[in-house]
């Protein structure tokens, strides 16, 4: 009998706050719509995670298997850049190449916040996992923090997708406090310049070269997004290309997002380290953003067709929400200005900058600690 009511015996206060904060991820998930994908298979997963005595995680569990075969070994992460890089086209940034700067000026966030992290007393591998946050892409935030912060991942990844799906909110006032009507309104030139096929198969190749010689801890990153790129470009893996696209980012975005739940157990996310690094990931993500529009204002000063400066803060990583939020925000002060194409430019860049940044800590930080 007390093997049939050790459930309710064992459920306290905690397991009901983390109840509690499943159901607003579920909420935000199907009723908001805000990253329905990941954030209702991460707030079921919580729920599994925190009913006492689960079967569902331990040693025999299945998300607990789960954990160790995909989260562990970083392949969830790995297999889900090789979905993103069959989604991307990048035609658009090699018709503007010039947005590549963007791409980088708006991983500010990352370095800004690891270095708030380390003031408020994180380890350099903590504060590096939680500035990570800023890349703004949470595959690239699950395989850093897996490499140098296990403790923390749980709290790293549900505020990484978490600001992601409310990019649509936390853009535009930043955006708005940082420029005037008149920069808003700015007109940009897009140059519609046909990309040949030999330019689209050589550059993922080159950049994984370049890439992987500069920072080699990164390969596998780098490597496995320009993988997916060259299916989709290549002209003879259309099948693979669609099922990259379609039934591999399907399955693997359930398990990871399902798996990354069951991390939200109550002894180890009601914590204030996790409030804190909450908090860090909003900051992360205003100053990716502010970063982005401060530089295009700054090039702005020594260039005769002027940029608009919206479109900076589209060089964070997420892709392709962030595009369209200054696309919306273009439309709405002036309905006949499309900066469309530039902004999916940037954003493209941001997220070849994300996992250039995220492998340029996973070789730094290692380094700096041996000194």
């Amino acid at each position: 009998m007390e093997e049939l009511f050790k459930g309710v015996i064992g459920f306290q206060l905690n397991h009901a706050i983390m109840f509690i904060v499943a159901f607003i991820l579920i909420y935000l998930a199907i009723v908001k719509e805000y990253e329905p994908m990941l954030l209702l298979p991460i707030g079921f997963g919580a729920i599994m995670a925190n009913i006492p005595f689960s079967s569902a995680i331990g040693h025999d569990g299945f998300l607990t298997v789960l954990y160790e075969f995909g989260i562990k070994t970083e392949l969830f992460p790995i297999l889900i850049f090789i979905a993103v890089g069959a989604m991307i086209d990048f035609s658009p940034l090699f018709q503007n190449p010039f947005m590549l700067f963007f791409g980088a000026a708006a991983q500010f966030g990352i370095f800004a916040t690891m270095m708030v992290s380390l003031l408020l007393g994180f380890d350099l591998k903590e504060a590096a996992s939680i500035g990570i946050i800023g890349a703004a892409d949470g595959p690239t935030s699950i395989y850093v923090a897996s490499k140098f912060a296990e403790n923390l991942l749980a709290p790293i990844s549900v505020a990484a997708y978490s600001y992601m799906s409310l990019v649509p909110i936390i853009q535009p006032p930043v955006i708005r406090m940082l420029t005037s009507r008149s920069e808003r309104l700015i007109r940009m030139q897009h140059h519609d310049v046909k990309v040949p096929k030999p330019v689209k198969i050589l550059f993922p190749i080159v950049i994984t070269i370049t890439a992987g010689i500069i920072a080699p801890i990164g390969v596998a990153l780098v490597g496995a997004l320009m993988f997916g790129n060259l299916i989709r470009e290549c002209g003879v893996l259309d099948r693979l290309s669609l099922s990259a696209q379609n039934e591999l980012a399907n399955l693997v975005t359930l398990l990871l997002g399902i798996t990354i739940g069951s991390t939200m157990s109550a002894e180890r996310f009601i914590q204030i380290d996790t409030l804190m690094i909450m908090s860090m990931g909003l900051v992360a993500f205003i100053f990716d953003t502010a970063g982005g529009v401060l530089f295009a204002k700054f090039i702005n000063l020594f260039l005769k067709h002027k940029i608009n400066p919206m479109v900076g803060a589209a060089g964070i990583s997420a892709f392709p929400m962030s595009a369209r939020v200054i696309h919306k925000m273009a439309l709405k002060e002036d309905p006949t200005n499309f900066i469309l194409m530039q902004s999916v430019s940037a954003n493209v860049a941001g997220q070849l900058g994300s996992i250039v940044a995220g492998g340029l800590l996973l070789a730094l930080v290692p380094a700096l600690l041996l000194q």
